[in-house]
């Protein structure tokens, strides 16, 4: 799942010289925590919430609210802005992105052209976003995560007992992560099964598998949505 899927075009941004009383309303009238700060069509550095509230709250209770209006009308976007930001390509997935917002403990990148022209921005909501699609979160089903022992063939057997129960996959994830040696997890999402073929199901895949979890939405949720309709 590349960047250029998810990110957001239609990009909010200000220029150096703007104040940062413009930068907060921008801001708070469309809900969002970060602005490219653009000059001369170049972008040149980063505005977030996290500055502007940094910025307003200085000397603040020592201020009247017409001297605190004043001051952060004269701030100037340049004065508080973080110069040379962080960018990534269209052109990578989705979690290298994670990963870098993750290790900069920041929550939006912008997207920029092999130029360096802005293009889009990536914000944590988009990553969500393509989570929920790339796990099938939004359609009713049951979810299990297994552990199984690590040899070529465990998770055909896996699926091949899931389609013998009239299951369907909407997704499978696999993760050597905190695994005892020669185990893998598996985390499973099957969808289109009958409740009273999920309950086969379960019973046949502990024969196989260790369950490590089994959440079944297919009760409350086969009322609400339908597989075959909803999107994002």
């Amino acid at each position: 799942m590349l960047v250029k899927n998810w990110m957001s075009i239609n990009v909010f941004t200000v220029d150096v010289n703007d104040s940062l009383s413009t930068a907060t309303n921008l801001q708070k009238e469309n809900g969002i925590r970060a602005l490219p700060v653009m000059k001369a069509g170049e972008l040149v550095g980063i505005i977030t919430s996290g500055d502007i509230k940094r910025a307003s709250a200085s000397d603040a209770t020592a201020l009247e609210i017409h001297e605190l209006l004043y001051l952060i009308s004269k701030i100037k976007v340049k004065d508080i802005m973080t110069q040379v930001p962080i960018t990534v390509f269209p052109t990578i997935t989705i979690v290298e992105v994670a990963q870098i917002l993750l290790l900069n403990k920041i929550n939006s990148v912008p997207v920029v052209d092999e130029d360096g022209k802005l293009i889009g921005i990536i914000t944590e909501s988009d990553i969500f976003k393509a989570l929920i699609a790339l796990t099938g979160g939004q359609y009713p089903g049951i979810d299990f995560g297994l552990q199984v022992q690590d040899f070529p063939g465990s998770i055909k057997e896996i699926t091949d007992i899931i389609r013998s129960h009239n299951g369907r996959l909407l997704s499978l994830f696999i993760s050597y992560d905190k695994v005892p040696p020669g185990y893998r997890n598996v985390y499973i999402k099957v969808f289109q099964i009958e409740q009273s073929d999920s309950e086969d199901l379960k019973k046949a895949l502990l024969a196989d598998t260790k369950i490590l979890y089994v959440l079944d939405y297919l009760e409350k949720s086969r009322d609400i949505m339908d597989p075959q309709t909803v999107s994002l």
